[in-house]
């Protein structure tokens, strides 16, 4: 029999972690002086002695390994509960938001996605901007935690080719989590702290330069001001290039940088694919600035190289609104979304490595039909990709294909326009957060669209994050039958 207590005890620590976390911005709103406070004081409570209810009713069922069953549930069930949580601060604050819109606030946050439905962003209490990227850090550090200690055990979508990457502690998975969470705290909040203080010296006050560094690392992208990043231009903008790019590389490779394999991180193929392709596209929008738009080559660099790393990362600030570069710039920003970073990071999206695998077997065909009769595997990494993995890698491409197209009709019979429905689709999907168009462009947001298309994009958003097939499965008869 389903037994569903270890699950809701992990999911009830984590609903008490939340809460715990919402005093943070409750002092900071003390210290702002408008009385917002209460706001998350409240919510606090709740969410802390809800998350504990949950934890110690369930506690008698803790084991160390869990099930398949479990496991799937478990890391869909974390993403699809602690949005309820962290969207009540929305509801009870300043904004006074709908259910929906807080929710889809929320999602948008921990899946560091960054599409937002707010405006007025300059004038909210800080408590509420805070709380906005302490959700997008947390998502951050949670994704890398699913990336390298669930996603490869579930096989899910070519994942399974990292299992022997970096912690040799197979098969028990709470304590490999708290393992691998343990080691990479350390480097992720040293990013964050080396980012806020590079912001500092870049001229943002400290606490702009806190909220943006929590969603730089974290590569969620809100912004506590409407016009994103545009309200920061010339070094700032260097400045999150860099540290929007680090966090889009793969964490494991930090760890074993610390650990005294020094050149973990250029011997990674998907680093070096990664770097590569920034690099081809920032010089061909560049250059196309240059020639189009009285742009100087510097800023024409700096403005390429801004928005070209915030879209393929998934973070999703904007330093200029691209919608007026022109169709061509406007269709490589589309695709440029459906890249994403490396494996292993905070960055979403299809990812590198599949790419990788994708062209390595395309190559293989190839070549086997030049030499039907020649023996070729696919390689990634210098190592054979198994048939499982190819298949897994290939799935992956066709649910991640079959989902855009289906979200995009679903937003469209909802009333919006054709850019809209198949833009806003492939950035809930990608985890990016702006959209094309005047609506959910980088000028805009998603205020105006309606309710049903907000709950298909929170949704959208939580099956992007999980790599897709995670969420689907638990749709299925055969996993509820075991």
């Amino acid at each position: 029999m389903f037994d569903i207590r270890p699950v809701a005890y992990v999911i009830g620590l984590l609903v008490a972690t939340l809460g715990a976390t919402m005093f943070l911005p409750m002092l900071v709103d003390i210290a702002e002086g408008r009385g917002e406070w209460h706001v998350f004081l409240q919510t606090g409570l709740v969410t802390v002695l809800a998350g504990g209810l949950v934890s110690l009713s369930c506690a008698n069922a803790v084991r160390e390994r869990l099930s398949i069953q479990q496991t799937f549930l478990l890391t869909v069930g974390v993403w699809a509960v602690l949005p309820l949580f962290g969207g009540m601060p929305f509801i009870w604050g300043a904004t006074e938001a709908s259910f929906t819109d807080a929710y889809f606030e929320a999602m948008s946050g921990l899946t560091t996605t960054g599409s937002t439905v707010f405006v007025g962003l300059d004038t909210l209490p800080k408590g509420l901007l805070l709380w906005r990227g302490i959700l997008q850090w947390l998502g951050g550090i949670g994704i890398i935690v699913v990336a390298m200690v669930f996603l490869p055990e579930l096989r899910v979508g070519g994942m399974q080719v990292f299992r022997s990457e970096a912690f040799e502690t197979m098969g028990k998975i709470l304590p490999r989590a708290t393992e691998i969470a343990s080691s990479i705290s350390t480097i992720y909040v040293a990013l964050t702290l080396a980012c806020a203080v590079a912001y500092i010296f870049c001229g943002m006050n400290p606490f702009d330069a806190s909220v943006h560094a929590l969603t730089t690392i974290s590569t969620g992208g809100f912004a506590n001001y409407d016009a994103s990043f545009a309200t920061f231009s010339g070094p700032a903008e260097y400045v999150a290039s860099f540290f929007m790019v680090a966090a889009a590389l793969p964490f494991v490779r930090y760890v074993q940088m610390l650990n005294g394999h020094h050149t973990a991180l250029w011997r990674d193929s998907q680093v070096l694919v990664f770097f590569a392709t920034i690099g081809t596209l920032v010089v061909v929008m560049a250059v196309t600035l240059v020639s189009i738009f009285p742009h100087h080559p510097e800023q024409a660099v700096r403005e390429a190289l801004f928005n070209i790393t915030s879209i393929i990362s998934g973070t999703g600030y904007a330093s200029v609104d691209y919608m007026g570069w022109g169709s061509f710039i406007i269709t490589m920003f589309f695709f440029i979304g459906l890249i994403g970073g490396c494996a292993g990071s905070t960055a979403c999206s299809v990812k590198i490595f599949r790419y990788q695998i994708l062209f390595a077997s395309i190559r293989v065909q190839l070549r086997r039909i030049r030499a039907p009769h020649g023996v070729f595997i696919p390689r990634f990494q210098g190592r054979p990709v198994d048939d499982e993995t190819m298949s897994s890698v290939l799935a992956f491409f066709a649910f991640f294909v079959v989902s855009l197209g289906v979200l995009s009709v679903g937003l469209g019979m909802t009333g919006l326009d054709f850019t809209t429905s198949i833009s806003g689709a492939a950035t809930a999907l990608a985890n990016v957060g702006p959209g094309l168009g005047d609506t959910i462009g980088p000028a805009g947001n998603f205020a105006t669209i309606n309710d049903t298309a907000k709950w298909m994009l929170a949704f959208a958003m939580l099956t992007g994050r999980l790599e897709v097939m995670i969420v689907f499965t638990l749709f299925t008869m055969r996993f509820w039958r075991g």
